[in-house]
C-alpha cells in the first residue's frame, strides 16, 4: 500500500508541475562550443552553439539569454560589447539584431531583418568603433548606432564581406569572395561605391579566445545537448530520443533528453569500425527493453544497449546491402549501407527499410536476432534498386506498416501487410475531387486517433480515411471560407508540411518548412493555433521533427535552431472513468491561484459539466483526449464565489460517468 500511495503522489506531482506550465514554452538549448567571448568587468559573456550565456566572475553565478528571458530571436552568429554605449550588439543568422544592457533590457533593431532585398543580409563579423558598430555582411558594411539603437548606413559593395574595421581615417571591408580588400576615407560619402578602393588580396580575420576565460566558460556552461541538430525525434518511456538526420555527414549525436537532463551516447567506438558512423537518420526504443535502443543511419544499423553500442550490422554480416549506386569494389562501399528508418513492433522486432538496396528493401531483425526479408517489388524504384530515400515507418493500429519515400524520382507512400505479406504503394495522388496533385516530397506518415492515415506532402497535408485505406485517391479537406459563399480551401494548401503530432484530443499539429506550427481541432478545419517565431517562443519557422509527451500533453519541436516545446492542454485519454482515475487539480483552489484547474482522467472526447453544488452550470466543453481544463470562470467571465463544485461527466457516446468534486476558496 505504501508504495502505491507513493506512486500516486508522484504522478500527481508530475501532473501538476504540468498542469502550472499549460501554454507555456520550454528552450533546450546547446552551450557546447564556445565561439567568442566579451569580458564586461566581472561578467563574461559567451557565445555557444550558437546561444549566449553569462558567467559572473565574483558569486560563479551563470545566467542564460535567450527568447524566454527578453532576446527577439534564437540562433546567434555573433557578439560583441559597445564600451561607450554599454551594451551587447547580439547578431542573429537571420540578420535580426538585439542590444543587451547590462541590466538586461533587450532593444530590437530589426530593420536590416524585415528589409525585403535580393542580396544576402548575413552578418560575417562586428567591428567596434566608439558608439559604432561596423558589420561585415553579405552585401557589404554596414554601420550601426549602437548608443541610438539604429542603422545609420548601410554601404553595398556587391560582395560578401568577411569582416570590416576602421582606424582612424579609413574604413576596410575584407572580401574572400572577391579575394579584395576595399578601403575607403571615413570622412568620404561611403554610400558612393566609386569612393570605395579596391585592392586584390585577402586577410583573414584570426581570433584567439583569452585561454583563462575559455576555461571559465567551459566549466561553468548550463547543461544542455552537445549540439542544435534535431532532425529526428521520438518520445518514449518518459524520455525524448533525437539524432541529427538533417544529411550531415559527420553528425553522430544520439542525444536523450530524461526531465530536464541530457545524456549523450558515447561515439568513442567509431574509431575501430573501419569506416564513418555518421548521418543518423532514425531512432527507437524497444518497447521489451527500455534499455535497448536502435539507430538507423548511412553506415547501417547500431543497437545500443544502457547507452554502449553493442552490435553493428551493415552489409558483411547482415541482409543489409551497399547501395546500387555505390561499386561493391569501392573501397569507400560501407559508407553506403543506407538505414533510412526503422521502427520496433510491440513484441521488440525491429523493422527497417535498406534505402537503394539492390535486391533488398523491407527488413525484419527479430526479437529471436533472426533476420527475415520482406522485399517486394513494390518497393522497387526500378529493376536495379529499391525506393531512395524512405522515411517516418510507423505501425498502425491495425498492424499495417506506413512509410513514405521522399524523393523526386520516386515520391510515394508505401503500405505493408505482415499478417497477409501483402504490400501496396501510391505513387500518383489524385483528391477526392478527381483533381492530381503534383509534388516531389512525401515527407511523413501519422495515424490520427481514428485511424485515419495523414501523409506530409510539399503541397500541403493528404489523407487516407480509415473506412477505406485501399482507396486510389486522397481526401484533402476542405475548410469554408465562412464569408457568405459555399467557397472552401484545402487544409494548409500548398504549405510544405515537414512533420505531423496528433495529440489526446486528436488535434492535428503541422509542422512546416518556414511557415512555424499549425494546430486544428479534431473536426480538422478549426485552427486552434498558428505559432510562428514572431509570436511565440518557437526557436525556427522551420520544423524538422516533432514528437509528444501525451501523459503531459508536451509537444517537442526539433527546429533548424535547436529544440523547443510547448505545454498544450491535451493529453492521453481512459478507457473509462471511475472515482478512482477522475479527479481535479489544484483542489482546493486557493485565492492567489490564478491558473487552470484542470480534470484528467477522461475518455475521448468526453462531455464535462461543471455545477454548484444546487446544480447550476458554470462551465461545460469537451475534453482534450484525457484532460478538461477550467479557468474557474463562469459562462460570463466572471470568478466564480467560494465553494464546492461538482464535476459532472459523459462519454462522448452519452454514457454516464464519475462525479468529482473541486473545492474553490476566494
Amino acid at each position: 500500500m505504501k508504495k502505491i500511495i507513493v506512486a500516486v503522489f508522484l504522478l500527481l506531482n508530475t501532473l501538476l508541475a504540468s498542469a502550472a506550465s499549460i501554454g507555456n514554452w520550454n528552450l533546450y538549448q546547446s552551450y557546447n562550443n564556445v565561439t567568442e567571448i566579451e569580458r564586461v568587468g566581472h561578467i563574461v559573456y559567451v557565445l555557444a552553439s550558437n546561444s549566449l550565456f553569462s558567467y559572473n566572475m565574483n558569486d560563479q553565478s551563470v545566467q542564460v539569454f535567450d527568447k524566454l528571458n527578453g532576446l527577439s530571436d534564437s540562433g546567434i552568429a555573433h557578439i560583441a560589447w559597445c564600451p561607450t554605449a554599454k551594451r551587447l550588439v547580439i547578431a542573429y543568422n537571420d540578420s535580426n539584431i538585439d542590444l543587451l544592457e547590462q541590466n538586461g533590457n533587450t532593444i530590437n533593431v530589426s530593420d536590416l531583418y524585415t528589409k525585403m532585398m535580393t542580396e544576402d543580409k548575413n552578418i560575417n563579423s562586428i567591428y567596434i568603433d566608439g558608439k559604432y558598430a561596423y558589420c561585415g555582411t553579405g552585401f557589404g558594411v554596414l554601420q550601426l548606432n549602437v548608443a541610438d539603437a539604429e542603422i545609420t548606413n548601410s554601404y553595398n559593395l556587391g560582395t560578401s564581406v568577411d569582416w570590416a574595421y576602421t582606424d582612424k581615417t579609413h574604413v576596410y571591408a575584407e572580401s574572400r569572395a572577391s579575394n579584395a580588400q576595399f578601403s575607403a576615407l571615413l570622412s568620404s560619402n561611403l554610400l558612393d561605391r566609386n569612393n570605395w578602393t579596391k585592392k586584390a588580396g585577402y586577410t583573414p580575420h584570426t581570433t584567439t579566445l583569452d585561454p583563462e576565460l575559455l576555461d571559465l566558460a567551459n566549466q561553468y556552461k548550463p547543461d544542455g545537448p552537445i549540439s542544435n541538430d534535431f532532425g529526428f525525434i521520438r518520445f518514449a518511456n518518459g524520455n525524448l530520443y533525437t539524432v541529427d538526420a538533417a544529411g550531415r555527414y559527420n553528425s553522430t549525436e544520439v542525444q536523450i533528453l530524461s526531465g530536464d537532463k541530457w545524456t549523450i551516447y558515447d561515439d568513442s567506438f567509431k574509431s575501430t569500425l573501419g569506416h564513418p558512423y555518421s548521418n543518423n537518420q532514425s531512432i527507437d526504443v524497444d518497447p521489451t527493453n527500455p534499455n535497448r535502443v536502435a539507430v538507423g543511419g548511412q553506415t547501417g544499423l547500431y543497437i545500443f544497449e544502457n547507452g554502449e553500442m553493442v552490435k553493428h550490422f551493415n552489409h558483411t554480416n547482415s541482409p543489409l546491402q551497399v547501395a546500387a549506386t555505390v561499386s561493391l569494389t569501392d573501397p569507400n562501399a560501407a559508407n553506403y549501407v543506407l538505414v533510412t528508418t526503422l521502427k520496433y513492433d510491440k513484441s521488440g522486432n525491429l523493422w527497417m527499410f535498406n534505402s537503394i538496396g539492390r535486391t533488398v528493401s523491407l527488413l525484419e531483425y527479430t526479437k529471436n536476432g533472426e533476420w527475415v526479408s520482406h522485399h517486394k517489388s513494390q518497393f522497387m524504384n526500378d529493376e536495379t534498386r529499391a525506393l531512395e530515400n524512405v522515411k517516418s515507418m510507423i505501425i498502425a493500429s491495425n498492424g499495417y506498416i506506413w512509410m513514405a519515400n521522399n524523393f523526386y524520382r520516386t515520391t510515394s507512400l508505401v503500405r505493408y501487410d505482415p499478417a497477409k505479406d501483402d504490400a501496396r504503394i501510391w505513387t500518383s495522388f489524385v483528391n477526392q475531387d478527381g483533381t492530381s496533385i503534383s509534388t516531389t516530397r512525401c515527407r511523413y506518415v501519422k495515424e490520427d486517433k481514428e485511424g485515419n492515415i495523414w501523409m506530409g506532402t510539399k503541397v500541403g497535408p493528404l489523407m487516407l480515411k480509415s473506412d477505406n485505406l485501399n482507396s486510389i485517391s486522397f481526401h484533402q479537406v476542405k475548410v469554408p471560407r465562412n464569408d457568405g459563399t459555399n467557397y472552401a480551401d484545402y487544409l494548409l494548401a500548398n504549405i510544405d508540411i515537414n512533420d505531423m503530432v496528433v495529440d489526446g484530443g486528436n488535434r492535428k499539429w503541422f509542422g512546416t518548412n518556414g511557415a512555424g506550427v499549425y494546430c486544428f481541432a479534431a473536426d480538422n478545419i478549426t485552427q486552434l493555433y498558428h505559432f510562428t517565431v514572431e509570436n511565440s517562443k518557437l526557436l525556427s519557422n522551420t520544423i524538422l521533427s516533432m514528437d509528444i509527451n501525451e501523459q503531459t500533453g508536451e509537444i517537442f519541436f526539433g527546429t533548424s535552431n535547436g529544440l523547443c516545446s510547448y505545454m498544450s492542454d491535451a493529453t492521453g485519454y481512459s478507457d473509462e472513468m471511475t472515482k478512482d482515475n477522475v479527479y481535479a487539480y489544484p483542489n482546493p483552489v486557493r485565492p492567489e491561484y490564478n491558473g487552470l484547474i484542470t480534470i484528467v482522467g477522461l475518455t475521448y472526447n468526453a462531455d464535462v459539466k461543471i455545477v454548484t453544488s444546487n446544480g447550476v452550470l458554470v462551465a461545460e466543453g469537451k475534453s482534450n483526449g484525457g484532460t478538461f481544463t477550467w479557468d474557474g470562470r463562469d459562462k460570463k467571465g466572471r470568478r466564480v464565489a467560494s465553494g464546492v463544485y461538482m464535476v459532472e461527466t459523459a462519454t462522448q457516446y452519452g454514457e454516464k460517468g464519475t462525479v468529482c468534486k473541486i473545492a474553490i476558496v476566494n
